[in-house]
């Protein structure tokens, strides 16, 4: 009898310690959101090597090495910024390619929540590799690309002009290099009255099947809105900067009043960004786009050196800005998480499934009396703002503003 007992524990003690070994890191109590998934509820997630293994019921503490408990936080997957600029480099003179204009990932994205972060036209088909060495396999953030069709990037002036530069078949031999790391085509800062590097780049996107993102405008006099819109751009196209107002752009609010040829290309299937930027982001068209029906597919930054100290911030802030003006958390979530990845389609990305990559942002919701800035200067009060908890790349942490996964320092 006394052997039966004693083999009864020892049973139970292999348990215990086999099942403390489930998960390398555990979150509990918070509330998880996965538009993917169409989850919004209360509940934990495990995580082993790196993957989502389980999601939603409750799981014992002691079967994890570590445990976050996110009680009165939310959970989310790692968020996406599809609008950056991060071909950090040293060259002086050439903006956000190989330049101090653009900004290294690491240093911005964790702190934000951000997993994946999308550079959009820093590198073209000339300088690409450059920007792979120097920027993709040193950073710990997983850094995708819009290639420009401009074979040197965004280098500013004259190079962005430069039609002989801009080659459909050149970029898609280098996107077919890298398929993993390039999600899509992007044109920007183009200000001749000439369709030909729209219909180079759309060329560009038809070959690779891939979406192109377009930053329109700059011309005198005007190109066309609809035309680019409803005519020139593709189902699942990008059509960035989508609430500024600048010289050069049709505003997609006038007097008030969102124009009915945009509202033909949300129901083409035009994907609106974002891309808050230094200048590219005000109130006066973003609030009357919203209310009458023109919310964004996907929220993100333009991060640069310009952008970060003014309005913009980084992407918690320019989310919270949705927030607060009549989105609410699911949409401003599925805005850079879900829809996000499908904009880009890395579809393994931007949600919580069981057997997907354990890339997790954790946020909390703050409620108190703030202020937020447009590319104007002219501010909107709000109630809400998001901060940064904590974030998981990979099933590592790698930013914890509180020390949630810490023990205190007496123990």
């Amino acid at each position: 009898m006394k052997k039966a007992i004693y083999l009864y524990f020892l049973f139970i003690i292999t348990l215990s310690t086999s099942c403390a070994q489930d998960y390398d890191l555990i979150i509990k109590n918070g509330r998880i959101i996965d538009v993917k998934n169409n989850i919004d509820q209360i509940g934990d997630i495990g995580i082993k090597d790196g993957i989502i293994k389980s999601i939603g019921s409750i799981i014992p503490e002691n079967f994890g090495n570590i445990v976050v408990d996110a009680q009165n936080l939310i959970v989310t997957p790692g968020l996406i910024d599809i609008h950056s600029h991060n071909f950090h480099g040293t060259v002086p003179n050439r903006y956000l390619s190989n330049s101090f204009s653009a900004l290294p990932p690491d240093g911005f994205s964790f702190r934000s929540g951000i997993t994946t972060i999308v550079d959009v036209g820093g590198a073209g088909w000339r300088n690409f590799e450059v920007f792979k060495n120097q920027v993709i396999d040193k950073s710990n953030t997983r850094v995708l690309s819009f290639i420009n069709i401009v074979g040197n990037g965004m280098q500013g002036g004259a190079f962005e002009q430069d039609l002989s530069d801009m080659d459909a078949n050149l970029t898609v031999e280098m996107i077919n290099n890298f398929p993993d790391l390039i999600v899509g085509i992007k044109l920007a800062h183009f200000n001749g009255y000439n369709w030909e590097p729209v219909d180079e780049v759309t060329k560009a996107g038809r070959l690779s099947e891939r979406p192109v993102m377009i930053d329109f405008g700059g011309s005198d006099p005007e190109m066309n809105l609809d035309s680019l819109l409803n005519y020139k751009l593709r189902k699942g196209d990008i059509f960035t900067h989508v609430y500024a107002n600048v010289n050069g752009r049709t505003a997609v609010v006038k007097d008030n009043v969102l124009n009915e040829y945009v509202k033909s290309a949300q129901k083409k299937g035009i994907l609106f960004d974002v891309g808050h930027g230094g200048g590219s982001f005000d109130f006066s068209q973003a609030i009357p786009a919203i209310n009458q029906g023109l919310k964004p597919n996907t929220i993100s930054t333009d991060l640069h050196t310009g952008s970060m100290n003014g309005g913009m911030k980084n992407l918690l802030n320019v989310m919270s800005k949705f927030l607060n003006m009549g989105l609410n958390i699911n949409e401003v979530i599925a805005a850079t998480t879900w829809d996000a990845a499908k904009a880009i389609k890395r579809n393994e990305l931007g949600n919580l499934s069981i057997g997907s990559v354990a890339d997790i942002t954790i946020l909390n919701l703050r409620k108190g009396d703030f202020g937020f800035i447009d590319t104007k200067n002219k501010k909107m009060k709000g109630t809400k703002k998001l901060e940064c908890e904590l974030t998981i790349k990979d099933g590592n942490i790698v930013y914890d503003l509180n020390g949630l996964a810490s023990l205190k320092w007496d123990q």
